[in-house]
């Protein structure tokens, strides 16, 4: 995994300003990943078979996305497993029925939440804040990769346990064997983690 966000050159170095409005010295841009069909569908297969044997299909009765990264994926899994499909808009819309929540929820429907990164848990701690004002229960979600900077805290926090495929910590750790980053952008992303 590691070695196909290399390839598709998903890791950037510099200075970035996150949606958390954290300031980072690198980027990880996990949107590009449906623009690469072998990629995508590798890396979904992988949600589908962390969820079907980790979480259970049978703890969960739809998928919700978080937007907007979140949706490509959340789509294609709840494909996959044959669950029906939400997503979380990032506000109220002012027309229609005005609801948060796209799709059908029913009060007491248990809700697997997927995102793509996790690093404050800010969005999915918004997007279950939505999810569970209509009435849906959220206690799990899914993110293919965790920047380990206090976000599965957080959620745990809110009475959501945070499944991760991937820890920045591991990808960097690989990537740096691998030769595809030097010592100093392995430095720069230990850096950010937030010590447990």
């Amino acid at each position: 995994m590691a070695n196909i966000l290399y390839k598709i050159d998903a890791i950037k170095f510099g200075v970035f300003k996150l949606s958390s409005g954290k300031a980072s010295p690198y980027y990880i841009d996990l949107r590009v990943i449906p623009s690469f069909p072998d990629a995508f569908r590798e890396i979904c297969d992988f949600y589908t078979q962390y969820i079907t044997t980790n979480i259970g299909l049978q703890n969960f009765d739809r998928i919700a996305a978080v937007p907007i990264a979140g949706i490509p994926f959340a789509s294609q899994i709840a494909y996959n497993l044959k669950k029906p499909f939400l997503y979380v808009r990032k506000g109220i819309k002012l027309h229609g029925r005005e609801r948060r929540v796209e799709g059908i929820l029913f009060p007491g429907d248990k809700v697997l939440l997927i995102d793509d990164l996790v690093t404050t848990g800010l969005t999915l701690n918004k997007a279950a804040d939505a999810v569970r004002a209509e009435g849906g229960v959220i206690t799990e979600a899914i993110a293919f990769l965790d920047r380990e900077e206090g976000g599965k805290q957080k959620l745990q926090a809110n009475g959501i346990k945070l499944h991760t495929l991937l820890n920045i910590s591991d990808i960097a750790k690989t990537l740096y064997e691998l030769g595809a980053i030097d010592q100093e952008n392995l430095k720069t992303i230990q850096k950010q983690i937030k010590k447990q």
